[in-house]
């Protein structure tokens, strides 16, 4: 916990300086109130991704003084990491760096990773077997796109106060009990350090919303965990490579349904944001109307009440991933359930006909 704590207090205090600074970065200062995923009344600054990142690195050389052997580990996985994060800090503070180039810079990071930290899928779980995929032009271009794609994935559910840092945290705490059930010391720090850091920056983040993540620091954390999960998964054959899936199938799937949302069923770009997912849904057609009122104290108190909604549902596959990491049948059926119940739940609140356990009474 020592690294959690350290990250913790580095991130909360960075994130302070950059809130009390904002008015030196203008051109990160988020006014757009009137975009379709825009859900605040006020300015605010949007690279909390900036002491997040600062954050890790402060701790990290912090944890490879303690423990020389990581260092080359943890340098290797930062070097990635920066990458990822250059293309969305850049575009926090210009807003010129389009979604198909963050997603380019992201497939470079997660390429690097696969040659300096030999990041790769070589294996699918089954059942009652083990597929192991001896090719490297098809472990290649899957495990960097599965990284990239993570990353991509966190920043599409950050879309409201608090919800895309509790998710990743709660999937980063994950990550840290499986490795240190199987002894993965690097793992356990480097999840740990980039929980403490988001942690420490949820303190300005929820419920008031101080400052935002950013495109900078949600490819970062995004990047940080897809890597971490395919890390833990192919340096411990023990854990399933479903628990990856299942503790990660919220934003992935949350991304894969938008791709084919905008697609298939609405003809347009999958990179054309839109205002249905399902947060924005339930944020919507759920609590907008039961808080009602347009001040920015009721904007305020909406934006912070929807993603308790999501933080519960995310944890309906954090939760069972955790408790059965080395069981690739239950992992595989839990998959399944966590598909079926997103499928279910989005049909119903696009088609008005939320379950009534959601719906709160309308405030007048």
């Amino acid at each position: 916990m020592f690294s959690f704590l350290i990250s913790f207090v580095a991130s909360a205090l960075l994130t302070l300086l950059v809130i009390k600074e904002a008015k030196l970065h203008g051109p990160a200062m988020d006014s757009d109130f009137r975009g379709v995923q825009k859900n605040h009344a006020h300015a605010v600054s949007r690279i909390g991704g900036l002491s997040i990142f600062f954050a890790v690195i402060v701790a990290a050389c912090i944890s490879i003084w303690r423990v020389p052997a990581m260092t080359s580990w943890l340098m290797s996985l930062l070097v990635c990491a920066m990458i990822a994060f250059a293309g969305g800090i850049v575009e926090d503070y210009t807003g010129n760096v389009s979604a198909a180039r963050r997603l380019v810079l992201t497939i470079v990071a997660g390429l690097l990773a696969y040659f300096l930290l030999d990041a790769r899928i070589d294996r699918l779980d089954l059942p009652f077997s083990t597929w192991v995929i001896p090719w490297w032009w098809l472990a290649l271009p899957v495990s960097v796109l599965a990284v990239a794609g993570i990353a991509n994935a966190v920043n599409i559910i950050d879309g409201f106060n608090g919800l895309a840092s509790v998710v990743t945290i709660c999937m980063l705490l994950s990550l840290g009990y499986v490795a240190l059930q199987v002894n993965d010391m690097f793992v356990l720090v480097a999840a740990l350090i980039v929980a403490g850091a988001t942690a420490g920056f949820l303190v300005w983040n929820y419920p008031v919303g101080l400052i935002f993540m950013g495109d900078g620091g949600a490819y970062f954390i995004g990047f940080m965990l897809g890597e971490l999960a395919l890390l833990l998964v192919i340096r411990n054959p023990q854990v399933s490579t479903w628990y990856a899936a299942l503790l990660l199938i919220y934003p992935a799937f949350e991304t894969l349904f938008s791709v084919y949302r905008r697609m298939f069923v609405r003809g347009k770009s999958p990179t054309m944001p839109d205002g249905i997912h399902l947060h924005s849904l339930i944020y919507r057609r759920i609590v907008q109307w039961a808080i009602g009122r347009k001040e920015g104290r009721a904007l305020l108190r909406r934006n912070s009440l929807t993603s308790p909604y999501l933080w519960a549902f995310s944890l309906m596959a954090v939760i069972p991933a955790t408790m059965f990491w080395s069981n690739t049948s239950l992992l595989m059926v839990f998959c399944l359930l966590f598909v079926v119940s997103y499928l279910w739940l989005y049909a119903r609140i696009v088609r008005f006909n939320a379950p009534r356990w959601m719906m709160r009474h309308k405030k007048r």
